[in-house]
């Protein structure tokens, strides 16, 4: 797509136009991604010009997000690759972060209330929620109400704020693909906890099981809690937040197939992606259906 071509384009530009060759340099050596947030903005937009900036500064802020989030997770790899953090270390990374973030809400100025309003806003939800999700990391979690509240702010928001944002400059319902984006959200989010699960370590480009182990409690490890008696309840919570053996790797998969969590995990997925589907499906775009169905089954 031609027009993700320009977003990098634009975005290479406000950071050579800080005049800083480290800063670029290190810029240059983060991976752009699939850029979800732009195809989505360009399909709502029409693949219109005025996309373009818009979709730059969502994509700094993810990339910003992306930044702190790997300090906060220790992480040494980002996309099957060496992360910043792991790099230049974790001040370059959290810094390299604040720039990002600012130089998104230098270009967000030049926008109305309403568009400064939703991206600033979504930026404040998506910190909150990393601040709930590094709480809820300290013991272990089986309220799937939290978990769901996290996990809106952390990674939904920003979605539904993109496609939001990008109804309002070219003139389509902002209600329609907010709601739109905010239950793809979900769905993705929800899939992406799965996929820890379920994939190799080569496809994760990280070590499976890794969220539990980071001390996450996601969806699939609520859900057999709730299944599970008393006795395999208190070893679940044992093994919650530490490096697993073989065997306790083993076990806890063995858990999975025998109360069938991967399916019922899949089918609250299904839940979000079905309602995102049902609010847009007055407004004949296949393209953005077809995107609900590559995410919901990229690894299934």
């Amino acid at each position: 797509m031609k027009q993700l071509e320009d977003v990098k384009t634009l975005m290479s530009k406000w950071i050579a136009d800080l005049n800083n060759s480290y800063i670029r340099d290190t810029f240059n050596s983060i991976e752009s991604g699939k850029m979800v947030r732009s195809k989505l903005m360009f399909l709502i937009g029409d693949n219109r010009d005025e996309v373009v900036p818009l979709a730059s500064i969502v994509e700094l802020i993810h990339m910003a997000s992306l930044l702190h989030d790997d300090v906060i997770d220790e992480a040494d790899t980002r996309r099957g690759k060496p992360s910043v953090n792991a790099t230049e270390g974790t001040k370059v990374s959290i810094m390299m972060g604040d720039i990002l973030y600012s130089k998104a809400f230098v270009e967000l100025g030049k926008y109305d209330q309403a568009t400064i309003e939703a991206v600033a806003g979504a930026v404040t939800k998506l910190s909150i929620g990393e601040i709930e999700d590094v709480n809820l990391a300290k013991e272990f979690n089986s309220d799937a109400n939290l978990y769901m509240g996290m996990i809106y702010r952390k990674t939904a928001s920003l979605i539904e704020t993109a496609c939001r944002v990008s109804a309002i400059a070219t003139d389509e319902d902002p209600e329609i693909y907010g709601e739109y984006g905010k239950n793809l959200g979900m769905a993705f989010q929800i899939i992406d906890d799965l996929l820890d699960i379920v994939s190799t370590s080569e496809e994760l480009g990280k070590p499976a099981l890794n969220d539990f182990v980071e001390g996450k409690t996601t969806l699939p490890y609520i859900y057999l809690y709730e299944q599970m008696g008393e006795s395999d309840r208190e070893k679940l919570k044992s093994l919650h937040g530490r490096v697993l053996s073989k065997d306790e790797n083993s076990w806890i998969l063995d858990k999975f197939k025998e109360f069938g969590v991967i399916k019922l995990t899949f089918r609250k997925a299904e839940e979000f992606s079905n309602r995102a589907l049902e609010v847009i499906e007055d407004e004949e775009m296949v393209e953005l259906q077809d995107i609900v169905e590559t995410l919901m089954y990229r690894s299934f």
